[in-house]
């Protein structure tokens, strides 16, 4: 079964729990934009994410806050970072790697920075729909000058919205812009 699918590229972006980020601000978070995915926003909220060789500002902060801290980059970003990071799902922190975190008010040191693995949202009755289940392995065709294949992961949640998630790295690789539109091969 083959289906189409957009894909929505992400650039580097850290998520933060409550305690984490009372520590780093002292006013609300505010929504700028909403993103595909319900309930998902992009804040108003910067941080600077740095090791000793070198650091990234205006790092977007992703809302509403979660029960933990993440920092997404891609393959790229940890070179320049000088660290090495492992690839895996949002919210399996197994293994990830440290990374400072800083505003104007604190500078704190996590061990929560990743490579997001590709993946699919979709709600249940997608999942249903395409014959897939949470965390199933799949490919993804895409088109043009630097056709290919690359593996995704389904992520079904409640609230998921059919859109396939990739980083820059994986969209330089293939020739990707934001929104283009690949083949789910089930």
């Amino acid at each position: 079964m083959e289906t189409k699918v957009i894909i929505e590229v992400s650039n580097r972006h850290i998520h933060l729990s409550e305690e984490t980020y009372n520590k780093l601000f002292d006013e609300p978070m505010n929504k700028v934009k909403d993103l595909s995915q319900k309930g998902m926003y992009v804040s108003d909220k910067v941080v600077t994410i740095y090791t000793d060789s070198f650091e990234f500002k205006n790092v977007k902060l992703i809302g509403p806050l979660r029960g933990y801290d993440q920092v997404e980059i891609s393959h790229n970003d940890a070179l320049k970072l000088h660290i090495d990071l492992p690839v895996r799902a949002s919210g399996d922190l197994n293994g990830a790697s440290i990374i400072h975190v800083k505003t104007d008010k604190a500078d704190l040191e996590l061990a929560c920075a990743i490579i997001s693995q590709r993946h699919i949202h979709m709600n249940p009755d997608d999942a249903h729909k395409y014959g897939v289940v949470n965390g199933q392995k799949v490919k993804v065709k895409v088109a043009g000058d630097k056709s290919g294949e690359m593996d995704a992961y389904i992520k079904v949640s409640e609230d998921g919205v059919y859109y396939m998630h990739i980083d820059t790295d994986d969209a330089n690789a293939f020739l990707i812009k934001n929104l283009d539109e690949g083949t789910l091969i089930i």
